[in-house]
């Protein structure tokens, strides 16, 4: 199908969404549909699991015969729904992508777009050549302060942009969640930290960089402390049945269980009982069987728990990023942009810049109107303009108002294929270097 037979006239009805994935990604954007009903109406779900998808189907009231267990049954029907929301596992983004492109849905995407460059490159063709609209999960792109951000670096207030400085602090707890006991602790089964972490925040520097491209990237990092050498004497294979788990940070009865008998629910709880609403049982037995409970020292863990990347642009401009596990701060990220005429710093809360010429400093904010429960999700709001900007774009036939679109979202995912190269080879990759050799993440360089 051709673009102009999937986007017509604007539309009068609310946008449909299919939604592929009901985890916490999925449930999260979904949740646009309860406090919009009048801008998007959920008619269908695909999860293989039970509770999953039937927990989103009773909050949303799809019909019977739209409840899936497999999205392969979806796109095997006529088109019902005008877009798609692809919240699957990391590894498997590019095959339902792909196939619902060719079907005629427009597409928002959970970053990463996919493991491989080949991958990612695949998921773009496919949305150009079927005329659908493409929009990655780059929540951040949304924030309104790193939105603000941009307004200002464009309006030129500092000058000449010549250094950027930005700090992920992952949060001590949340890593071991996600990373060390959770479903991105393992590249084999996921990817690797800087992607599936932290691909966010390379994409705001290639964002903030503006036309220029990267033209050399060096990165280091490790596996650090959360490994069988680092374990406590006397320690057991679970937090339940561990003689000093008192003294651990990492106690999973710490970071699960007093949380749930202090009535709290939400992430990360909800994530360690798939099958259940999490209370006091539940969460208790997930901590005894499941893979949450694991000594963080008695796990398959193999990602980066610190990274840092160095990066250098066209005519001059260089870029530092840091992702570090170990932290009191809970992603909430630092920025600091040198530019020729003043010195931007944001704390992801306030903007602060300091002018050369009258050696002032103003304070700049941004307002957030998105609805409370978008603010819990950890992302200050930001996947509700996500989700916002998307329906909006397919509501109004507007691709322009995706800030995170296919062109520019996969330079700066080829950039992370790039990071990671340079970690593994231990040298500076020259981006757009065609005469490099491939690793076995199959990365293809930078175009200009």
């Amino acid at each position: 199908m051709g673009q102009n037979s999937l986007q017509g006239a604007r539309m009068t009805s609310p946008v449909r969404v299919v939604v592929v994935g009901a985890g916490s990604r999925g449930e999260i954007y979904s949740q646009y549909a309860s406090v919009h009903p009048d801008r998007v109406k959920v008619v269908g779900v695909a999860d293989p699991r039970k509770f999953a998808r039937t927990k989103l189907q009773q909050q949303h009231k799809i019909v019977d015969e739209n409840i899936f267990e497999d999205w392969h049954s979806i796109v095997e029907r006529e088109r019902f729904a005008d877009a798609v929301l692809i919240c699957t596992p990391d590894r498997l983004h590019k095959e339902p992508a792909v196939a619902f492109a060719k079907k005629g849905y427009h597409i928002l995407l959970e970053k990463p777009m996919a493991t491989t460059a080949e991958d990612c490159t695949a998921i773009v063709e496919a949305c150009t050549q079927s005329g659908v609209m493409l929009s990655v999960g780059h929540v951040l792109r949304y924030d309104p302060v790193i939105h603000k951000i941009k307004e200002l670096i464009d309006a030129g207030v500092i000058g000449d942009v010549m250094h950027i400085q930005h700090f992920e602090p992952v949060g001590f707890y949340h890593f071991a969640h996600s990373f060390v006991r959770g479903n991105w602790r393992n590249e084999a089964e996921s990817s690797f930290a800087l992607l599936a972490k932290s691909c966010h925040d390379i994409d705001l520097i290639h964002h903030w960089a503006g036309p220029r491209r990267c033209v050399k990237v060096s990165s280091f990092g490790s596996v650090s402390h959360f490994g069988k050498e680092n374990k406590p004497t006397g320690a057991g294979n679970r937090c339940l049945d561990c003689s000093v788990e008192k003294n651990c940070p990492y106690s999973a009865c710490k970071i699960y269980l007093d949380r749930v008998k202090q009535g709290h629910t939400g992430w990360p709880v909800s994530v360690i009982c798939p099958s259940s609403f999490p209370d006091i049982e539940s969460v208790t037995e997930a901590l005894r069987i499941g893979p949450y409970g694991r000594c963080v020292y008695e796990c398959d863990n193999d990602v980066c728990s610190n990274q840092v990347v160095n990066m250098e642009f066209e005519g001059g401009l260089t870029a530092a990023f840091s992702m570090v596990a170990f932290t009191e701060e809970l992603c909430k990220r630092k920025t600091t942009i040198y530019g020729s005429k003043g010195e931007l710093s944001c704390d992801s809360h306030e903007i602060r810049v300091f002018d050369f010429l009258t050696q002032r400093s103003t304070k700049h904010t941004a307002h957030n109107d998105a609805p409370r429960q978008f603010g819990m999700s950890g992302h200050g709001g930001a996947d509700y303009h996500l989700m916002d900007a998307f329906i909006s774009a397919v509501a109004q036939n507007d691709p322009s108002l995706i800030r995170a679109g296919p062109k520019e979202t996969l330079l700066s995912h080829l950039l992370v294929f790039e990071a990671e190269r340079s970690r593994l080879e231990s040298r500076v990759v020259h981006c757009g270097n065609t005469g490099q050799s491939e690793t076995r993440h199959d990365i293809k360089p930078i175009s200009p």
